[in-house]
């Protein structure tokens, strides 16, 4: 038995692809086979480096996505122009924090999630061609290197996440918003689990929103629009075996303060209502990481998986694989089963094409180390 490896969906990504990413986050487009061809190379890439880490579950780092969420507004109908998304709470108690980070996080052209595309229309799934080539391509790179699709996960964003950032022109109520947000969202997951993936859902808004968009709003009031995000994250799986998802949640992928951050304990048994077999939770991070402490008291799905973050993905830092281990052997001894823990990164390494705290060759040394101290665990635990 071993503790296996993971991250948590985005990875670098090259200088050329990074433009034609943002190129299309702007509605310019780029001519459809030579931008083929450059995800082709750079996903090809990615999984080779993962492979040469020793990474088990792998991913296809987001390569021909210009970010996490908003690339939906290419396959789905009712976006256009931009919104004005709230600003981190953290950000606005210290003077002058934001826009040092804004310019460390942004060092060139980059797709700028402060500003994602608003609801001016009716949202369904009405191009699927993007979907059925990523996960062609997907398919076909990962067969190419004798691995099973099972062994590769694909991300899709959480309804939540879309409703939460977009200005909305057209749905009467959030409820009514997420409803048709997530009925096409189901498209794509439904999509992906067929092709035989994993399938990751980014849900940043279960934790990160209560410091965004709900930041003058009660506890209370934040926790109900998580409910209702997970009622409708449930209602799109209905198809989908839970085995075969995980959830990613976390406090926003930004090197900030955090200290309006809420508690993983309030929103627990929130999150562990999703229909999912495991959870991706932020554990490496100064703020989040004493929160090992309460993982044998909370209550736990049957039959559940804890993807723990042990790798900080917004400073450079390299975690030393000692480290690594440490984090590792301390939450093991704290969960029902330390067989249900797998290793993983806090969160992804680009999540939009130009926005990354650290340096590409950094991520990569990340990685090493995260399969270096998984193995190290894995003999101080098991034998």
């Amino acid at each position: 038995m071993r503790i296996l490896t993971t991250h948590a969906g985005s990875l670098p990504r090259a200088a050329a692809l990074r433009s034609l990413l943002v190129e299309e986050f702007r509605g310019r487009g780029t001519e459809p086979s030579a931008f083929d061809e450059v995800v082709d190379a750079a996903t090809a890439d990615v999984i080779e480096r993962q492979l040469d880490a020793g990474i088990d579950i792998i991913g296809d780092g987001e390569q021909g996505r210009e970010s996490f969420f908003s690339y939906v507004q290419h396959r789905m109908s009712g976006f256009g122009g931009r919104s004005a998304r709230k600003p981190m709470a953290d950000m606005l108690h210290y003077d002058g924090y934001r826009e040092r980070m804004v310019a460390k996080a942004h060092p060139g052209p980059s797709v700028n999630l402060a500003a994602p595309p608003r609801i001016l229309g009716e949202i369904a799934y009405v191009n699927r061609a993007p979907l059925d080539k990523e996960c062609e391509r997907f398919r076909r790179l990962l067969e190419a290197k004798g691995r099973a699709p099972a062994s590769g996960f694909l991300t899709a964003p959480s309804p939540g996440i879309i409703a939460a950032s977009a200005d909305d022109e057209v749905y009467p109520s959030m409820e009514a918003r997420l409803a048709a947000i997530g009925d096409a969202l189901k498209v794509e997951y439904d999509a992906i689990a067929a092709h035989g993936f994993g399938l990751q859902i980014d849900a940043p808004d279960l934790a990160m929103e209560r410091h965004c968009l709900f930041a003058d709003a009660s506890l209370e009031r934040y926790l109900s629009f998580a409910s209702e995000v997970v009622e409708t994250i449930n209602r799109a799986l209905v198809d989908v075996p839970r085995g075969q998802v995980r959830l990613h949640v976390c406090w926003g992928n930004y090197e900030g303060p955090h200290d309006c951050d809420v508690p993983l304990e309030a929103i627990w048994d929130v999150i562990t209502r999703a229909r999912v077999g495991g959870l991706l939770l932020s554990m490496a991070n100064p703020r989040h990481a004493h929160e090992y402490r309460l993982l044998d008291q909370l209550r736990w799905p049957a039959d559940y998986q804890l993807i723990a973050g042990v790798i900080d993905t917004t400073t450079n830092y390299v975690e030393h694989p000692e480290v690594v281990a440490d984090r590792l052997e301390r939450i093991a001894r704290v969960l029902p089963d330390p067989a249900m823990l797998v290793a993983g990164t806090d969160c992804g390494f680009e999540t939009a094409a130009g926005f990354h705290s650290v340096h590409a060759p950094v991520a990569w040394a990340k990685l090493n180390s995260l399969t270096e101290g998984a193995t190290l665990a894995s003999q101080r635990l098991f034998g």
